[in-house]
Formats: C-alpha cells, structure tokens, sequence
C-alpha cells in the first residue's frame, strides 16, 4: 500500500493543532466558567438573605384550579417547570417563553449555556446576573433538581410542574440522541446497537462512565435522585411520594394535549397562551420502533422511571375523570383545531422539515452529534401582521429563543463553533 502523499499529511497534521488548541482553550474557558464568583458559591448561599423569595418554612401552598366560571380565577405567573430530558419539554418550554415575554415576567436563565451546569445539581449561584435575594417569576430550563434552592429564587405560592414519559420510549430517544457522547456505547459494534445493548446491558453500563444518566433511569435522574438504587428500596417509593408532594402538575408527553388542557385550568390562562408546534422532534427512525420483548427489556432496564411513571399515569387519569371527561374531550378538541389553524396560518408547507431544508438560520434547531435528525420549520413569508410575531415565537428554537431574550450562552455559542469547523 503506498504512504498517504505528504501533503495530505500536512492537513492532517493541521488539522490536529487547531483541534487541539481548540480544545485546551475551550477547557481553560469552561474552567473559568465553572469557578463560581465568591458571593454565588454554594456555601455560602445557605447564609444569604433571601427576601422577598426565602424559602417557605413548609411545602409549597396548594394551588386550587380553575373551575371555568367567569372571574373564578386569576392568571398564575410564578412557575417552577422541571424541564425532563426526551419528553416533547421543549415544546412546553416554548409555551413558558411566551407567556413571559407577553407579560414582561422574571426568568431565572443559566449563564454562559442553556441549562443550569447540568449534570450537577442546581444551585442559586447558577443563575445569570443572580444576587442574593433575588425573585423569580419563571424558572425552566435544564437542570439537576434541587427543590430547596429552586424553592428560595420563586414565591411560596409558585406552580411547580414537570413532564414524563413513557420510560421504554424515553430510553429509545435517549439512547438514539445522546447515545454518541456517551463513552460506553462505542464498544456497541452492531448494526442494531439499541437492541444490542438491550440484550446485556450491564456488559456495557458503568454506572460512573461519563455521561451513563443518559441512558439508565433519566427521569429519576433529572429529578434529582439517584438513578441506579435497588428497585426494591423503600426509597424509590419515599421519592416517588416526594415528587407527588411537591409538583402541582404532572404531565405526560403521551397525552400532550390533555396535560396541557390541565395546565390552562390549573394557571387559568387562555387557550392561545398553550397553542404549539411541536419542536426538537427526532426525524422517524428508519428502523422499527422499539416493540414486543426489547420494550419490555428496556423497561426493566429503567424501572425506576417505570414505577415513578406508572404512578402518575395513574394520578393524571383521575385528575382527567375530577375535571370531566366530556368537558375534557371539547378542551381537547378545541386546542387541535385552534393548533391546525395556526399551523395554516405559520408553517411554510404546513409541516417539519428535515434540517437541510430549512431556509432561515434562525430556525434551525440543536443538532445530536453526528447526524442531523432533528426536525424543523420553515415561517412563511407572508403571514398578517396580527399573527406575525405569534408565529416567529411558536417556531423559535430553544438556543435562539434563549438570545432573543436576552441569555448570555458564550459556552454554547463557543461549542457550536468548535461542531462548525471539524463538521460534527
């Protein structure tokens, strides 16, 4: 075989020094940004005056829902949203941007990325521009919870809502989204590498791999416990009642549009502050969806999601039989139609689009690593001037949304940079 020509291995060698300087800058920044300044380290935060938000000396005061009549309520604006990872929350996430923006409320944002330093847990110090002190009205991105100092930046009476889903179907999404930057999968050499993982997981699972959350138990995770206890420990029952005392709301991303049904009575919005498209969909797998015995192993796998899931399936089921089912079927009813509407009115083509064919940067949505599988929009060119600005928002992408208000995401922007130039 005859040597590569020397200019190619100039390139290359090229190549490696950009990359590597690249790198050791883009760890020397992501130090600097991780070293908290001193009055926002965790320690001290424990000591800091909290007013008007202190922590509530108890869980947070109930919050009666809306019972439909005229004047029976007033719009809920503080809001707690535990945005889980894989469960359509960009979609709801969307939603919250826009109700904060119409009403000029509060948001706690991360500084520097769009999500709270997860994997670690949150902390108050997280927040852009924080100050001891400071009031909320918003919180919702990504982040490891932890309810105390969540529950010091919002009001005792805040909402505290999340979103689950299907645990088999999240590991699925999960594994297909995150399953490159996740070390223990590239020892996966078969075609399937899903189902060959699902075969034996603890062959490949390292429980303290980077990156492992990802792909075993991401809910419980994400909620702040510890993803691989025992499912037989009487601490996955204690943390699964914890989550039910302390979220108002439980949505499931299979019945989106009953979970959002709820939520409108629970805050008492109006219907067209939960209008949506959805976004950050995963263009359809070419392969079978996961069925029969490798759903039934990828629920095992993640059990823990499993029974913190079956338990709200059932607490949302007869939170829809106490609001009426009939009056649920109309709600429901109403919100597609009002979507279907918007969606003539918004979307060039009237549907998502593969990253390739959106027309408008502004539009294009966060990639995985490795492939472009995220689906997208195009606006339309000509829309009237009462729905021009309803449509941009329904249509932003996290990332984008997040600038258009005013988020310092260096870290990310930084990344993104890097992904550009070695087309990742």
């Amino acid at each position: 075989m005859l040597p590569p020509p020397k200019k190619k291995c100039w390139e290359s060698m090229a190549k490696g020094l950009v990359l590597g300087a690249l790198f050791t800058s883009f760890l020397l920044l992501l130090y600097s940004y991780a070293v908290p300044p001193l009055h926002a380290s965790p320690a001290s935060t424990t000591l800091e005056a909290t007013v008007p938000c202190s922590p509530a000396p108890g869980e947070p005061e109930a919050v009666t829902p809306a019972n439909g009549s005229a004047g029976g309520c007033q719009p809920r604006r503080d809001i707690v949203f535990m945005k889980t990872h894989k469960t359509a929350s960009s979609t709801l996430l969307n939603i919250l941007f826009r109700f904060g923006q119409k009403h000029g409320l509060k948001f706690a944002f991360p500084s520097g990325r769009n999500d709270f330093d997860y994997p670690s847990f949150f902390t108050r110090s997280l927040v852009q521009d924080y100050q001891p002190g400071a009031c909320f009205n918003i919180i919702c991105n990504h982040m490891r919870f932890h309810y105390d100092e969540v529950r010091s930046l919002v009001p005792p009476n805040a909402t505290f809502i999340t979103v689950l889903r299907d645990p088999a179907r999240l590991f699925e999404s999960s594994f297909h989204y995150f399953g490159s930057v996740v070390p223990f999968t590239w020892k996966l050499s078969g075609h399937d590498k899903l189902a060959e993982f699902l075969q034996d997981p603890d062959r490949y699972y390292d429980p303290n791999g980077y990156n492992a959350h990802y792909l075993r138990n991401l809910l419980f995770f994400d909620l702040g416990y510890d993803s691989n206890l025992d499912p037989s420990s009487p601490q996955v029952q204690e943390h699964v009642l914890e989550v039910e005392h302390r979220f108002h709301l439980v949505l499931l991303q299979e019945y989106f549009d009953e979970s959002l049904v709820l939520l409108k009575d629970l805050l008492c919005w109006e219907l067209e502050d939960v209008l949506y498209f959805k976004l950050n969909a995963r263009r359809d797998s070419p392969g079978p969806r996961l069925s029969g015995e490798l759903y039934r192993r990828a629920t095992a796998w993640n059990m823990l999601d499993a029974h913190l899931y079956r338990h709200f399936n059932a607490s949302f089921w007869r939170r829809v039989e106490a609001f009426g089912r009939e009056r649920m079927a109309r709600e429901v009813a109403a919100l597609r139609r009002a979507n279907e509407r918007m969606q003539r009115i918004c979307i060039d083509g009237g549907q998502a689009v593969d990253a390739a064919a959106i027309q408008d940067s502004a539009m294009q949505p966060w990639q995985p690593l490795g492939t472009k599988s995220i689906l997208g929009y195009n606006l339309k060119k000509s829309i009237g001037q009462r729905h021009a600005q309803l449509c941009r928002r329904m249509l932003t992408p996290e990332i984008q949304y997040l600038m258009d208000l005013g988020v310092n995401l260096w870290v990310t922007k930084l990344w993104k940079l890097i992904r550009d130039f070695l087309q990742w």
